[in-house]
């Protein structure tokens, strides 16, 4: 067995980057990730390579590092990974590859995505030996430049088709830039592995909002297959009394507001956004740690409240440690009421405490009501972070395509293919609010069916 411990990743202080938007993680150096990659046992059949939802031969990509062959480490990553940047930033990898890590059994894992990451920003100015098949003179259309749209749209540029992205927004990345702050992803990064997808030769259209600018329809006269990889971006809200108050925002406009239209430098950008000194936010997931943590940085003092306990929540365990050193409360077992407001806007809001009782469809305990025990509590601000759904736009203005009861297209998994012939789906837009690297296996599984339908004719 290895003799070394899991080699820690350098942070910036706690005091420091509350202060700032800068990346928390600071990644691992050189000779950290040679001292990590020594630990991986080479496993003749690698359990890790089944939990990543791309397939990464984690094994080779280690190997070469090992033999400080980075960029070919790279090139590897990129056989089946177009954003190796993003991922080993963002991807839950204790979850997936991590999980089926052999030393996983009897201690730490090998830390897979921190050295994907190393690999990534070390070959960061490798645009070389870009290897594409000859054009085959036929079109695809990808609908939504999110990490499924970025990953089958690179896949089928490889593959010789010429591939055009349209994106409602004015920026490439979908939920990777609106939705996950800077000092978890920063700007650049996007920027940077989207750069990749351009240099391939796919065409980048935005500000397109498929189902009003061009309907569905068009561009199936236009183009011979369409992937719609367009997200989750309609929040879910708690329907109960007095959510319309104003100072009540759902996580996806605040952080639209931080994120996309740098609200945090006004009045440098155009875009305002009044946070109070008392921030809550309502939910438990890394989308809930992310509002919190940005609201920290915006000098509120900020409380989360779950209606679960601590074990419960969904939100990667390093962010949510990272909450904590931040200085982010936590109130658990716990639910919302009421808001009542003076003035218009909230101030007060109205709780209910929990208790678990026995494991619901998604495996964790449910919430049942304490009875007789409420609480209020003092806010200024209120972000509710509990999900999102797909846009209806679409689905609305489509004819043929088959609708789940929340909004989602329905696909056969294991191709994307949905009910209408020529169109394929994938990420949050079918499965709801999921993970990165799912939505990139999605879009893989997708562009091998898309280079199947293509080049056989059979649906």
């Amino acid at each position: 067995m290895p003799k070394l411990t899991r080699i820690p990743m350098r942070e910036q202080d706690p005091k420091e980057r509350i202060n700032n938007f800068n990346e928390v993680a600071l990644g691992y150096s050189e000779e950290e990730a040679l001292l990590e990659a020594s630990r991986c046992l080479q496993c003749p059949k690698p359990r890790c390579v089944e939990g990543c939802p791309v397939g990464i031969d984690i094994p080779a990509f280690i190997s070469l590092i090992r033999e400080r062959r980075y960029r070919e480490a790279y090139r590897k990553i990129k056989e089946k990974d177009s954003l190796p940047a993003i991922t080993g930033r963002v991807c839950p990898q204790e979850n997936q590859c991590e999980k089926t890590c052999v030393l996983a059994r009897t201690g730490e894992p090998i830390a897979i995505g921190r050295l994907e990451r190393f690999v990534a920003d070390y070959c960061v100015e490798d645009t070389q030996n870009i290897e594409k098949d000859p054009p085959n003179g036929k079109r695809v259309a990808v609908v939504g430049s999110g990490p499924a749209g970025l990953t089958v749209s690179a896949d089928l540029a490889k593959l010789g088709y010429s591939v055009t992205l349209f994106e409602a927004l004015h920026l490439p990345g979908g939920v990777l830039a609106y939705g996950i702050p800077d000092f978890r992803l920063p700007k650049d990064i996007i920027r940077r592995e989207f750069e990749y997808v351009k240099a391939l030769g796919v065409e980048f259209i935005p500000n397109v909002v498929v189902g009003k600018t061009v309907l569905l329809d068009e561009l199936l006269n236009d183009y011979s297959a369409v992937f719609i990889g367009s997200g989750a971006g309609a929040p879910v809200f708690l329907n109960i009394p007095g959510e319309n108050l104003l100072g009540i925002y759902s996580a996806n406009e605040f952080l639209s507001r931080i994120n996309l239209m740098r609200a945090h430098l006004f009045p440098e950008y155009d875009t305002p956004l009044r946070v109070g000194k008392k921030v809550l936010v309502i939910g438990g997931g890394n989308v809930a740690m992310d509002s919190a943590r940005v609201s920290r940085r915006l000098g509120a003092e900020v409380t989360v409240l779950y209606r679960r306990s601590r074990e419960e929540l969904p939100a990667r365990l390093e962010e949510i440690k990272r909450a904590e050193e931040e200085g982010v409360n936590f109130i658990f077992l716990s639910a919302p009421l009421a808001f009542t407001g003076n003035g218009g806007w909230v101030d007060t809001v109205e709780c209910q405490e929990m208790e678990l009782g026995e494991p619901d469809e998604s495996g964790r305990r449910s919430p049942i009501p304490k009875k007789g025990s409420t609480f209020t509590l003092k806010v200024d601000t209120v972000i509710i972070a509990i999900g999102n759904r797909p846009n209806p736009i679409i689905s609305k203005t489509t004819q043929g395509l088959n609708i789940g009861r929340h909004g989602e297209i329905l696909v056969d998994p294991a191709t994307g293919k949905t009910s209408k012939v020529g169109v394929f789906a994938g990420g949050d837009i079918v499965s709801g609010s999921a993970t990165v690297i799912e939505a990139m296996g999605a879009g893989r599984r997708s562009a091998i069916a898309i280079h199947r339908y293509l080049t056989t004719g059979v649906w």
